[in-house]
């Protein structure tokens, strides 16, 4: 069994990401093909006329659902390899939990979810790539959205901790079952169905390329807890590492 990316040394992770990124890249373009043909098959059955026809015409709608399953988990896996050095800067941790709010709020709306947030106003700026951070807040969001599809209560906490920031999401859902918790941040592992089994993987990856942490708890029936430490970032800080992300293979 191949080592997972965390244990390669970095020139073999940036060789397994630039080949990763090549293979993903040549299956879309193959994936493409078929969608295409697909849509134009769609097209001939759009008024089905008999049985038959109508038969084919939901087998077809269903290849085209699968194909776009596969661009998903392709893509998915493409942000999940291609985090490696990132480019830091101090940034105001509540701040950027408060945007990512806004623009969950009409989702977690629409799911009959509200947010509550409790993050103190005097927090020490914390390192952050804005946007991959967002990416990894947005991850765990819809995760909490899918655990909990009679609506609930998702809560965001923060408090100083010596030399870190510790924020906090709680959510009223479901809960993961003691066996499973061990194996939340396993890439392609997951307990729900249609689900690509990397969006916690990535957030995991993404914060540990912060310099920081995430541990999770959680409840059958009463909820899940995701800790993410982060480093105060220091008075002097610039940015902290070369770039983003790896390089993108194939594009």
């Amino acid at each position: 069994m191949a080592p997972p990316p965390d244990a390669l040394p970095k020139d073999a992770y940036s060789q397994l990401a630039e080949l990763a990124g090549g293979f993903i890249h040549d299956l879309k373009n193959h994936l493409g093909t078929l969608t295409l043909n697909l849509q134009l098959l769609a097209e001939d059955f759009q008024e089905p006329q008999n049985q038959r026809e109508r038969r084919a015409a939901q087998r077809v709608h269903k290849l085209q659902g699968e194909c776009q399953r596969l661009v998903d988990i392709a893509n998915d896996f493409l942000r999940f390899a291609r985090i490696k050095d990132v480019q830091l800067a101090p940034a105001d941790l509540g701040q950027v939990v408060d945007e990512m709010i806004d623009f969950f709020t009409p989702t977690a709306r629409a799911a009959a979810i509200e947010i509550r947030s409790y993050l103190p106003a005097d927090l020490p700026p914390v390192g952050l790539n804005k946007d991959l951070f967002k990416q990894a807040l947005l991850n765990l969001m819809l995760n909490a959205e899918q655990a909990m599809p009679e609506g609930g209560a998702i809560t965001f906490q923060a408090a100083c901790d010596n030399s870190c920031v510790c924020l906090t999401i709680i959510d009223t859902g479901s809960g993961i079952p003691p066996d499973a918790l061990p194996r939340v941040f396993e890439p392609f592992f997951t307990t729900r169905r249609g689900g690509s089994g990397l969006g916690l993987p990535t957030s995991k990856r993404i914060i540990e390329a912060h310099q920081g942490s995430i541990d999770v708890q959680s409840e059958p029936g009463k909820g899940t807890k995701f800790a993410i430490r982060l480093p105060v970032a220091r008075a002097d800080a610039v940015p902290l590492a070369r770039s983003d992300l790896a390089a993108p293979a194939g594009t």
